[in-house]
C-alpha cells in the first residue's frame, strides 16, 4: 500500500463557513510530503546536508469534498513523474471516517544545489535518485 499520512483538522484552519479554508490543503500536502520524505530515508535535513533542495514549481489540486474541525484526513503522497531533474508528487486526500475523497492534487518540483542551480539528481547523487525512481508509480 504506500505511505499514509494522517492528520486531524484544527479549529483555526476553518473559515467563516466552518469548513477548512482551501489554502490549508496545500499546507497539508506539504506536511505529508515532508513526513513521506522522512519515511523513505530522505528527510530534508539529509538532503540539505548533501546540498540538495527540492523547490516547488507548481501546485494543482481539485477539491472534491470539504472537511471540518475534528475530521481526520489521510493523505497518500506518491511519485507520479521523475526524470532526475524534475519530479511530480501526487496526493490523494481522504476523510478517514467517511472514506470520501477530499482532494486530488499534485506538486511539481525540480532538484537544485544549495545555490538553487538546477541539478540532475541521477548524476549528482545516484543513491538518492534511485530511491525516487523506485517510488515512481507505474
Amino acid at each position: 500500500m504506500g505511505f499514509i499520512f494522517e492528520r486531524k483538522v484544527n479549529y483555526y484552519e476553518t473559515d467563516k463557513m466552518g469548513v477548512v479554508h482551501h489554502s490549508n490543503y496545500i499546507r497539508y500536502m506539504e506536511e505529508s510530503r515532508c513526513s513521506w520524505l522522512e519515511n523513505i530515508g530522505l528527510p530534508f535535513s539529509l538532503l540539505e546536508e548533501n546540498n540538495i533542495t527540492i523547490p516547488v514549481l507548481g501546485v494543482n489540486c481539485t477539491y472534491k469534498y470539504h472537511v471540518t474541525f475534528g475530521n481526520t484526513i489521510i493523505i497518500k503522497p506518491f511519485v507520479k513523474e521523475y526524470s532526475g531533474v524534475r519530479m511530480t508528487v501526487g496526493y490523494e486526500m481522504i476523510d478517514k471516517e467517511t472514506g470520501k475523497t477530499v482532494l486530488i492534487g499534485e506538486t511539481k518540483h525540480c532538484f537544485t544545489d544549495k545555490n538553487l542551480k538546477p541539478i540532475n539528481l541521477k548524476k549528482y547523487n545516484p543513491e538518492f535518485s534511485n530511491k525516487f525512481q523506485n517510488l515512481l508509480e507505474k
